[in-house]
């Protein structure tokens, strides 16, 4: 889609706000490349309903297929980023079931499961995503927003803003990433245990000694200023470039030294064949290479 094609489509959101930023007045011209996905329930506290995953994952997916877009400020409407879960969602499809579910013990697991199933790909459509993600946390952020910033690339936040693994305060473990990213994210595994066994608050000095955001602001405006600093930034270099780098990162996270170094050197040597700055060209090469990559994916 184009960014035209884009904001129709993103006009029916009712619980994100999707918009490219407008026109600036330096000779690139990127601002209309950065996209700003706004959480925009703040009667509720940003509390993530089905209504809201659905859009979470859908606009994830889109914008990442676009070439209108190249980076993402995540941001949030009101004074907390994400309450996480919506507990009336919450009890409707975890403790009960769906209602039109039958009660029996396997068939309810097996519903269960593939419900979670889905809100883990909510999640991890952001990590997925092929342009980079910059979480701006205002406020607080607890239990499924530290699943959704954990997937994200880079973590900024405002310095009153509170953080809390909040699932095993209501008999749960967290199942939607957080354990998985977390201790991968920040410097200290000890640190990232502790937070998620005892379900505390913690700070955003805290947050940024550990390694969890990379910066902190004072206020929103400037939180949002340095962010879009940022985001154009990225969005002047090749949008391949971004993400070839991005892809690796991910999958080396997740596997040996060498594995990454072989991965790299196939995907680079499809890319350095094409001497055309040519972004759809470039998509094709990129659709070879997964064709290419496939049956060796672990």
């Amino acid at each position: 889609m184009n960014r035209n094609d884009l904001l129709k489509y993103f006009s029916s959101f009712q619980r994100i706000n999707v918009f490219s930023h407008d026109k600036d007045t330096n000779e690139n011209n990127l601002s209309p490349y950065i996209w700003q996905v706004n959480f925009n329930r703040p009667e509720k506290r940003n509390a993530i309903d089905k209504p809201f995953w659905e859009e979470l994952k859908s606009t994830f997916e889109t914008l990442g297929q676009s070439p209108d877009c190249r980076c993402i400020l995540l941001t949030n409407e009101g004074n907390v980023f994400s309450a996480g879960i919506d507990l009336k969602f919450g009890m409707q499809y975890f403790s009960s079931g769906n209602v039109n579910e039958p009660i029996e013990f396997a068939r309810k697991s097996v519903f269960l499961k593939g419900y979670i199933n889905f809100l883990q790909e909510c999640v991890n459509s952001i990590e997925k995503c092929s342009k980079p993600v910059i979480a701006c946390v205002y406020g607080g952020c607890l239990g499924a927003g530290i699943d959704i910033i954990t997937a994200c690339d880079i973590r900024f936040c405002s310095q009153n803003s509170y953080f809390s693994v909040k699932e095993i305060d209501i008999g749960l473990a967290a199942d939607l990433g957080t354990l998985q990213r977390l201790p991968k994210v920040v410097n200290s595994n000890s640190w990232a245990r502790e937070v998620c066994y005892t379900a505390r608050n913690f700070l955003a000095n805290e947050a940024l000694q550990v390694g969890f955001v990379s910066s902190t602001f004072k206020d929103r405006k400037t939180l949002y200023e340095e962010a879009t600093k940022l985001a154009l930034s990225i969005a002047a270099k090749s949008p391949v470039a971004v993400y070839g780098t991005k892809y690796a990162l991910n999958y080396s996270r997740d596997h040996t030294v060498q594995e990454g170094l072989d991965l790299q050197s196939l995907w680079n040597s499809t890319m350095l064949q094409s001497s055309v700055n040519n972004y759809y060209l470039n998509r094709t090469l990129v659709s070879h290479f997964f064709s290419l990559i496939s049956p060796f994916r672990i």
